[in-house]
């Protein structure tokens, strides 16, 4: 694999990390009744994201100009990796949105 192609499998899959970290991070600080905290680590997930969406481009980017990469399992993984995570931001938003009704009431 190509050292570019490598730092952007690697890219996916540790901003992958770090949004699932946060994102769970987020609910364990809504489910405290930390919700500035858990808007934080919500926040700091989605730039994470943003970072792997940015290697995840450079990666297409690559593919649409016709260089294309080889698909290992370490490619497979780090999409994987990066599908997962954003599934997981996603429903951390949602579990903290439960846990500030719960709150409320």
């Amino acid at each position: 694999m190509e050292q570019q192609n490598l730092e952007a499998v690697m890219g996916l899959i540790m901003y992958g990390g770090n949004a699932k970290s946060d994102a769970m991070e987020a609910i364990a600080a809504a489910k405290a009744g930390d919700f500035e905290l858990a808007d934080q680590k919500v926040a700091d997930a989605e730039e994470s994201l943003v970072q792997a969406h940015h290697a995840q481009t450079g990666m297409l980017t690559q593919e649409a100009q016709g260089n294309h990469m080889e698909v290992t399992l370490l490619t497979v993984h780090s999409q994987d990796h990066l599908m997962t995570s954003i599934a997981f931001t996603d429903l951390a938003k949602e579990i903290i949105d439960l846990y500030r009704r719960m709150d409320n009431k």
